[in-house]
């Protein structure tokens, strides 16, 4: 089976690895173009790193609708996978593939549609998620379901660690995707649109902390934010990323707001709208990261001190 992959960042990585590493005929790779650093370096992404490293022909386009669909033609693919690729594929290029297009999606669809699935599932604090291989349609992550693989997700997982675990999941499914569809086996499903959810792309501005939110939807929103862009507060002006904390009882002076600190010799804790948040691992900027124990010695962080601008 020829297989041309679409894919851009590490995520992909694994699932790419998994079908060379199952000797599967991986004719091409497609990717993100190259992009410049400050200093005028070119940067690969992380898929074309692993392509060129084992010796797979690598192929970057624009707008692949529009550039790519004569090569693809003459590559001549039995199946087409992508995975975290970023760019809308034709109908034109969906129709090449003896076997379609795949695509490897983390999140169990219909829910969390959309380019940043493993953080809102954590922001939303759920308790299951998992990959899906669908068939790709035209609009996005709407196409049927071939299988899906449920993960539970561990109750201090951030999405770094949720997302590692996923990629490797999603390695794993492909290849059982793969067989069925070797096999005669492959049933797909349409997806209930009554139950679909989408969400939107993650930014910067969305680590921002509003103190009157709840204590657990702060440390959800910590656990979907790291590694980027980071939970973030403001100290004296200067952003203060808040980089691990825990939810406990709210036993703090009924005086303070939300967002006020009551701080020990080596602990911190934050009022939130509802319940309280100690702190574990901050960074204020222009420093580096440190335990809470390490940055209470400095003495920057006081009892009464409310953070925010």
């Amino acid at each position: 089976m020829r297989i041309l992959f679409l894919g851009t960042p590490d995520f992909a990585v694994k699932a790419l690895d998994k079908l060379v590493g199952e000797g599967y005929d991986v004719v091409g790779v497609i990717t993100q173009p190259d992009k410049r650093r400050n200093r005028g370096e070119i940067s690969f992404c992380p898929v074309k790193e692993y392509a060129v490293s084992k010796g797979i022909k690598v192929y970057q386009y624009d707008r692949l609708r529009r550039d790519g669909v004569e090569d693809i033609k003459a590559i001549n693919p039995d199946v087409m996978i992508t995975c975290a690729f970023g760019q809308i594929i034709s109908q034109e290029i969906l129709d090449i593939p003896k076997y379609g297009v795949l695509n490897i999606h983390a999140s169990l669809l219909p829910k969390y549609r959309g380019s940043s699935p493993i953080q809102w599932c954590l922001i939303n604090g759920e308790k299951v998620t998992g990959v899906t291989i669908m068939k790709t349609a035209l609009v996005v992550d709407s196409g049927d379901i071939l299988l899906q693989k449920q993960l539970d997700i561990l109750p201090d997982e951030n999405a770094g660690q949720l997302f590692d675990r996923l990629a490797v999941l999603g390695g794993e499914a492909i290849i059982e995707a793969l067989r069925l569809i070797e096999g005669g086996k492959a049933v797909f499903t349409p997806q209930d649109e009554s139950k679909a959810t989408h969400y939107p792309m993650i930014s910067k501005e969305d680590g921002l902390i509003d103190w009157n939110l709840s204590a657990e939807d702060i440390f959800n929103k910590m656990r979907g934010f790291t590694p980027w862009p980071s939970l973030y507060t403001y100290l004296d002006g200067k952003l203060f990323k808040i980089l691990n904390c825990k939810v406990v009882e709210d036993d703090l002076p009924a005086q303070l707001p939300a967002g006020g600190v009551f701080a020990t010799k080596s602990s911190a804790f934050v009022k939130c709208g509802n319940g309280a948040l100690q702190l574990l691992q901050v960074q204020l900027e222009g420093k580096k990261a440190m335990d809470i124990s390490s940055f209470m010695a400095g003495g920057k962080l006081k009892s009464e001190t409310v953070l925010g601008k």
